[in-house]
């Protein structure tokens, strides 16, 4: 891992930098918060042993790493640091020399053909946010499919009572519907979708009965 006090001595060769991991399109807009692991920052070096300064630097910058483009990292320019901590630049550069200074642990990596800064601790945060985004994504979903298929199925109830019965049916009217780009589920649509489950079926039936 290249530690950013290289960035101070010589030109990084971008091709031994990792690859950040997500994008300028990778946003979490609706995470207004910052999760933060008190007892992991507690012990930790930077915790335990940094300069009073530089841990308030340390954690400004975590937050302004939500906030930026790639989400989680941070540019490699000194002076746009120091601007974004509103603080004189000979000095941000001199404590980021010290070993516990406010870049602490942050490296260079790869963003879209860019050199950025990112810090793994931040990025396991990040990368454990889009895994819950996801998860509430597909639950939605999921509900939102399960509430979608029961007003089919009353809808179908009021044309055939068994066919509202018929778990397989109801689905592939369902399926049917959405493929077809059905917007709302007028009377006629569900009666389209009736109609072509029935063709369905006998073709199906048909294709049993030339075997």
């Amino acid at each position: 891992m290249t530690d950013v006090k290289a960035l101070f001595l010589a030109p990084v060769a971008t091709d031994d930098l990792p690859e950040y991991p997500f994008g300028i399109e990778d946003r979490l807009d609706s995470h207004w918060f910052m999760p933060w692991e008190r007892r992991r920052w507690l012990n930790s070096d930077m915790g335990l042993r940094g300069d009073w300064v530089c841990k308030a630097m340390y954690f400004d910058l975590i937050n302004h790493a939500y906030d930026q483009s790639p989400i989680g990292t941070l540019p490699q320019d000194m002076a746009t640091l120091a601007r974004l901590l509103r603080a004189d630049r000979t000095q941000f550069e001199d404590l980021v020399k010290l070993p516990l200074g406010p870049l602490h642990r942050w490296h260079p990596c790869r963003c879209d053909g860019e050199v950025r800064l990112m810090h793994d601790t931040v990025l396991r945060s990040l990368t454990e946010g889009f895994a819950r985004r996801e998860d509430n994504r597909a639950r939605t979903d999921a509900a939102n499919s399960a509430k979608r298929i029961q007003r089919l199925r009353i809808s179908l109830a009021g044309l055939d009572k068994a066919l509202a019965e018929n778990d397989h049916a109801v689905r592939w009217i369902d399926e049917w519907l959405i493929e077809e780009g059905c917007v709302k589920r007028v009377a006629s649509w569900i009666e389209k979708g009736v109609r072509a489950w029935v063709r369905h079926r006998q073709n199906i039936g048909g294709s049993r009965d030339r075997r």
